[in-house]
């Protein structure tokens, strides 16, 4: 309380009761796999299709990761995380030299792409006479995949502030340029064109278990995430890339899952999207699931079969593994219905076809294991027809169940720190309890909570129960939350009773 001394009116600002909790994001996806271009071991935010081709790439072939990241979007997901992994030592940029005028023979600047790898091998540089310059001057216009992109007017090789050096060095983003020959200043023949070439592609011919998972304390791999807090889905859409190119075993694909199921539960926040093997028909699915795999965890889900889609490099369609895309599926599912709502029964946007398409026979063998069909149904396309992580607890069979309680945790961890370090008594008690019920309420509200009414959706209990003096000596405050999540319905039972003059009969 402040002090006063003097005879006055005074005015103070005292903070409210209570503060209100805000919901986290429950829709940001990481990306772990191959790219043509752009940083390694770096995770960069990805919001649109522009922005993910402009830092790593188009399309690579043998990659599964653009794709991932194109259907995540596409299907409705908002913002993601890509990291690029495959970093083999330096990759050599694309490059091209310009003869001399007097000699064709003799090359006089050598043009290199900024870029390393084969994203600069669509490169072309320009030379045109100038305009209006001094003589010997001469102007280059660099085009990257047909379209000019850069122009650097009246430039020469003698020394000076229009040196081409100089000038690139300064303002260009895409190209680099050295002087090849010696002896002075040369001339540069005008009206010519040369084609950069020799960026080998990005796509490493070696990968390792290692690299997927990568090291925490170095940042690299999808260890590298844990630095990320905003992330709630994991894929890793590129180890099957690297099963079907035969550098890594089944033995290898297990080890990389096993870790990112050990990443997801070690930060608590996030789910593992598992892609099976491709071409696998439903006996072998599950076996491989079963028999196999093994895994046991509610922060895993796994999705079938492989999905067709266009790919652009080829100009034909091919099939992808389905974890992008069933993670954008989720984005959407979150933004229309919520977080609480399973994200089934829903279409996959871009799924030309599916690897293999089930009977509802195979299906009742698959479901009770864990592993979410996507099926094809006439007139309502491909849709995702389960909601079951791989976790063996009844307790944790849904997706929505888990990643609701990771919606609620995270929110009520980051919309609490007020608390740390108040006077641990009745009343920061009760103010907790105002806050986290509020924010239950609003929860119950939009239908995440079973219930008729709050006190049957959960209950928030802060008091001296819960927190005795030796509790309170020790610097703790335990608050104790329960709620009632909502299941989806899975299996929508209608009986039929056929009556005639009040008799009936039931079938």
């Amino acid at each position: 309380m402040p002090t006063y001394l003097s005879p006055g009116v005074y005015v103070e600002e005292v903070e409210a009761g209570s503060r209100p909790i805000e919901g986290v994001g429950t829709a940001v996806a990481a990306f772990v796999g191959l790219a043509n271009s752009g940083p390694f071991n770096t995770p960069t935010l990805i919001t649109n299709w522009n922005q993910f081709t402009t830092i790593f790439g188009d399309f690579v072939e043998g990659s599964y990761m653009a794709h991932a990241v194109y259907g995540y979007l596409l299907n409705g997901g908002g913002a993601c995380y890509a990291v690029r992994i495959g970093e083999t030592g330096p990759v050599p940029a694309a490059r091209g030299e310009l003869p001399s005028a007097t000699d064709d023979k003799q090359p006089a600047l050598r043009f290199s792409a900024l870029e390393p790898g084969a994203g600069g091998n669509d490169i072309t540089v320009d030379v045109k006479p100038p305009t209006g310059g001094t003589e010997g001057s001469f102007t280059i216009i660099v085009n990257k995949g047909g379209t000019p992109v850069e122009k650097f007017e009246n430039v020469t090789t003698k020394k000076g502030k229009q040196n081409v050096v100089t000038v690139v060095k300064e303002r260009s983003k895409v190209v680099t340029v050295e002087e090849v020959a010696t002896g002075g200043a040369v001339e540069i023949p005008t009206n010519t064109s040369i084609a950069l070439a020799g960026g080998t592609p990005a796509t490493p011919e070696v990968l390792a278990p290692d690299d997927y998972v990568g090291n925490a304390a170095d940042r690299t791999g999808f260890a590298g995430l844990e630095a990320i807090d905003g992330v709630t889905m994991l894929c890793v859409p590129d180890l099957m890339a690297a099963y079907q190119q035969g550098m890594l075993d089944l033995e290898g694909v297990k080890a990389v899952q096993l870790a990112m199921i050990a990443h997801c539960e070690l930060m608590g926040d996030r789910i593992a999207i598992v892609d099976p093997p491709p071409g696998l028909n439903a006996q072998q699915i599950g076996d491989w699931r079963t028999g196999y795999a093994g895994y046991d965890s509610k922060y895993a889900a796994l999705y079938w079969p492989w999905i067709k889609v266009f790919d652009p490099p080829t100009g034909t369609n091919v099939f992808a593994p389905p974890c992008g895309y069933v993670a954008g599926v989720w984005g959407r599912n979150d933004d229309t219905r919520g977080v609480h709502k399973a994200p089934a029964n829903e279409t996959i946007r871009g799924a030309i076809d599916l690897e293999i398409n089930i009977t509802k026979a195979e299906h009742d063998q698959l479901n009770p294991v864990g592993i979410n069909c996507l099926r094809t149904f006439a007139g309502r396309g491909i849709r995702i027809w389960g909601a079951r992580t791989l976790s063996s607890d009844p307790a944790w069979k849904y997706v929505n169940v888990r990643r609701l309680f990771n919606y609620l945790e995270e929110s009520i961890l980051q919309g609490t720190q007020w608390a740390v370090f108040e006077p641990n008594d009745h009343a920061l008690w009760a103010k907790m309890r105002r806050t986290i019920a509020s924010f239950l309420t609003n929860e119950w509200r939009k239908g995440a909570l079973f219930g008729l009414n709050p006190d049957q959706a959960f209950y928030v209990k802060c008091d001296e129960e819960t927190n005795p003096p030796e509790v309170v000596d020790t610097g703790q405050v335990i608050c104790e939350i329960g709620v009632a999540p909502v299941k989806p319905a899975e299996f929508v039972v209608f009986r039929l009773a056929q009556f005639s003059g009040g008799a009936a009969v039931t079938e």
